[in-house]
């Protein structure tokens, strides 16, 4: 087979005593990128400016757990309380992942980008927060990347915006979520609360940041990936086999609230 007739890929290459990743030697990464930077560079080809390094690194911190009550949580605990290996666990937890759980970013990013067409054709950014509300109030769904079971203002929403707005990384897509989440709360009779989400968040910055649809979700599946990991691990040590288990009767007894200490310099 001629070199010409080898299928590509533009990733990572292999030679003896060598890798590079996207052009880097991987052992020079290693000490001076975050994972998040090298994650970050795989997924997107280029390293990111320490702003964008900044903003990608909050973003995998964002969702990295939720407590036990998600689906892929109870998914990786109950296949982990049968007694199956850590990967089998982790892997049930990944194939929870749906729609309504971890793919809301996708839905949201291809519903702002719409948004985004409304108004390259002439209408203002309250003109097309107006109409995306009116054609899911028509619908009667909650706009996607919006609502919560638990939150009524979702803290980690608020972060990922405050840090966009402070590293002038605030674009047309967190622009226009907000003006959308503004005119739910005047349509609050259609849909009652409903705060934009960490999902929400997350597409919106994302897609500021230049990334695919598919990605947002997996951008996602990477942060929520040591989570599950972290739950099968306790559920296999320090629960009983083959239990049922209900989420709504747990409690917490791990480590009291904290703050984290001054960075080191």
């Amino acid at each position: 087979m001629s070199k010409d007739d080898r299928w590509q890929t533009a990733l990572t290459s292999i030679a003896p005593n060598k890798i590079l990743v996207r052009g880097y030697p991987i052992d020079e990464m290693m000490g001076r990128l975050t994972f998040a930077e090298a994650v970050y560079l795989l997924l997107m080809g280029e390293l990111p400016t320490p702003s964008i390094g900044r903003m990608f690194d909050a973003i995998l911190v964002s969702s990295i757990d939720h407590g036990v009550m998600p689906p892929s949580t109870l998914a990786a605990r109950n296949v982990a309380t049968s007694g199956a290996p850590l990967k089998d666990s982790v892997g049930a937890g990944v194939l929870a992942f749906g729609p309504h759980h971890g793919g809301d970013i996708e839905s949201c990013m291809r519903f702002l980008d719409s948004g985004l067409t409304l108004m390259r054709s002439g209408n203002s950014l309250q003109e097309a927060a107006e109409a995306l509300v009116a054609t899911c109030v028509r619908a009667g769904e909650v706009p996607p990347g919006f609502g919560n079971r638990i939150h009524t203002r979702d803290p980690r929403a608020a972060r990922l915006f405050q840090m966009a707005l402070e590293l002038e990384l605030e674009g047309e897509h967190v622009r226009l979520l907000r003006a959308v989440e503004r005119e739910i709360g005047k349509q609050s009779a259609h849909f009652g609360p409903q705060p934009v989400n960490v999902d929400g968040a997350i597409a919106a910055v994302t897609a500021d940041l230049g990334f695919a649809y598919d990605l947002g979700n997996a951008v996602f599946l990477i942060s929520r990936l040591p989570g599950l990991i972290a739950h099968a691990h306790e559920e296999s040590t320090r629960q009983k086999p083959m239990r049922q288990i209900d989420p709504k009767d747990h409690s917490y007894d791990g480590a009291r609230e904290r703050r984290l200490p001054e960075r080191r310099k």
